[in-house]
């Protein structure tokens, strides 16, 4: 199975999750598009660096693209890539944030922990914390 494929069956599931399943709809929202244009920017920055200076490197079989940059740069756009991410990487990312949304907001309408309530500290914590403080 190729990385194409397997980022297709995550987009997939991703949108039954929201359309189907969860009914949370935030693909329909306005709020989700700017929020994930945000998350796509700071994706090729990340992502462009570690492909595009081969410190991470893949498997030319299973992705799209030729895999003649595996001794030399990829190219920053085409042969598979966008600003030298494998396209299935920006798929799968896709996938990952609509999944991730979903249950949030899937949660956050079920009320789980309106209000952020923390528990005692741990028992190795020492007292008066780490500097002393009450």
């Amino acid at each position: 199975m190729t990385y194409l494929q397997i980022a297709l069956i995550y987009i997939a599931i991703a949108l039954l999750l929201d359309f189907v399943i969860l009914k949370t709809y935030v693909l329909k929202t306005k709020l989700f598009w700017l929020s994930y244009s945000i998350v796509l920017f700071f994706q090729f920055l990340t992502n462009g660096v570690l492909t595009g200076f081969l410190i991470v490197t893949y498997n030319p079989e299973i992705l799209i693209g030729s895999g003649e940059y595996l001794t030399n740069r990829p190219p920053l756009i085409g042969d598979g890539r966008l600003f030298f991410a494998p396209m299935e990487d920006v798929l799968f990312g896709f996938s990952m944030i609509v999944f991730t949304i979903s249950l949030w907001v899937y949660f956050g309408r079920r009320g789980i922990q309106k209000e952020p309530v923390s528990g005692p500290p741990p028992k190795w914590w020492p007292k008066g914390g780490w500097y002393g403080t009450k």
